[in-house]
C-alpha cells in the first residue's frame, strides 16, 4: 500500500510518500513544495495543485492523508492553510484518490503512542519506522511522513471506515 501524506500550507506544503508491505514501512519520497510570497494567491494555489498532481502521477498512492486544522492562533495564517488544504483535497478527488483527514493528536497517538509527543520525538519515531539513517528534514516533510504513516496504520485497522 502506498500513502501520500500532506502537511498543508500556502508558503510551504510538506509531502511524504510511504510504502507499506506487511510490517515494513519505507519512505519513497518526501520534501516540500514552496511557493513565492510575491506571487498572487491564485497562482500559488494553482502551482500547489500541479505539484500534488505530479506526486500522484509519479507514485500512484492508494490514498492521500492530510493534516486537519484543529485550532489556530492567528486567523491570518489559518485562511491560507485552509485554502491550501482545500486545493490539495480537490486535486486528489479529481484523480479519484481517497482523502483522509487526521488531527495532529491522532497523528501523534498513531505514530508515537503519545498524544503530547514533541517534534523531536515524532521525528525519531518516523526515522525508526521508516528505517532512515537520520531524522527527516525539514519539519513540514517530517510531519507529512507522519501523516502518511498514520493513514496507513488507520486504513489497515478493522475499525477504520
Amino acid at each position: 500500500m502506498i500513502g501520500l501524506g500532506i502537511d498543508p500550507g500556502l508558503a510551504t506544503t510538506g509531502y511524504g510518500v510511504v510504502l507499506n508491505e506487511g510490517d515494513t514501512f519505507k519512505a519513497l519520497d518526501y520534501g516540500v513544495i514552496k511557493t513565492k510570497k510575491e506571487d498572487k494567491p491564485s497562482f500559488r494555489l494553482n502551482f500547489l495543485s500541479k505539484e500534488v498532481e505530479q506526486l500522484i502521477k509519479k507514485h500512484s498512492p492508494e490514498f492521500l492523508a492530510i493534516e486537519n486544522i484543529y485550532f489556530f492562533k492567528n486567523i491570518q495564517s489559518a485562511i491560507p492553510v485552509s485554502q491550501a488544504k482545500g486545493v490539495v483535497m480537490v486535486t486528489a478527488e479529481k484523480k479519484s484518490i481517497d482523502v483522509f483527514e487526521f488531527t495532529p493528536l491522532e497523528i501523534k497517538m498513531t505514530v508515537t503512542g503519545y498524544g503530547k509527543a514533541d517534534k523531536n520525538q515524532i521525528k525519531e519515531m518516523i526515522k525508526k519506522t521508516l528505517n532512515l539513517k537520520k531524522k527527516p528534514h525539514p519539519s513540514d516533510a517530517a510531519d507529512a511522513l507522519g501523516v502518511a504513516i498514520c493513514g496507513i496504520i488507520k486504513k489497515k485497522s478493522p475499525f477504520f471506515n
